[in-house]
């Protein structure tokens, strides 16, 4: 078994979608980035990479290559997944932790975990989507944007 853990924040940018854990949300604005600005599925990308020791999103999606512009973040942890099991391990479990004053996460947790399940391969019991704010503190608490931390669990695959 191995572990690992991620961490991404985006400031929100006027004219963007908000979509994190792959869910798009009625908003104002959404997430500046290269790709689709989704900061929970980047930590969660990064939590993975560190658990099977293979560099960190910006090695395999960097934002200097015009192919991740705009790119949909759950095929990137798709891809992800595929790297993962290349390397010889599979995903157990994963816990993400959404920080953010706005918008409220936790009406749409249930359909977050199936996103993230799906492109993870595994079954909706092994993912955890939390949310929380910081009560007013700092750049989050001021609504400039969204913080994400993710950790991962992987396992080496058995051969038959």
């Amino acid at each position: 078994m191995r572990i690992g853990q991620g961490y991404d924040v985006h400031p929100f940018e006027a004219g963007r979608p908000l979509i994190l854990c792959g869910v798009r949300f009625e908003a104002e604005r959404g997430l500046a980035g290269h790709s689709d600005g989704d900061a929970a599925v980047h930590a969660l990308i990064d939590a993975l990479l560190g658990a099977a020791a293979l560099g960190d999103i910006g090695t395999h999606f960097p934002s200097s290559n015009e192919r991740w512009r705009g790119a949909d973040s759950l095929g990137m942890l798709k891809q992800t997944v595929s790297l993962v099991a290349s390397a010889g391990y599979a995903v157990v479990n994963v816990d993400v932790t959404i920080v953010a004053q706005t918008p409220s996460i936790m009406p749409r947790v249930a359909e977050m975990r199936a996103a993230l399940a799906q492109a993870l391969g595994v079954d909706p019991g092994c993912v955890s989507v939390k949310a929380t704010t910081t009560d007013g503190l700092g750049a989050i608490g001021r609504g400039e944007g969204v913080e994400a931390q993710a950790v991962a669990l992987i396992e080496e695959r058995s051969t038959p």
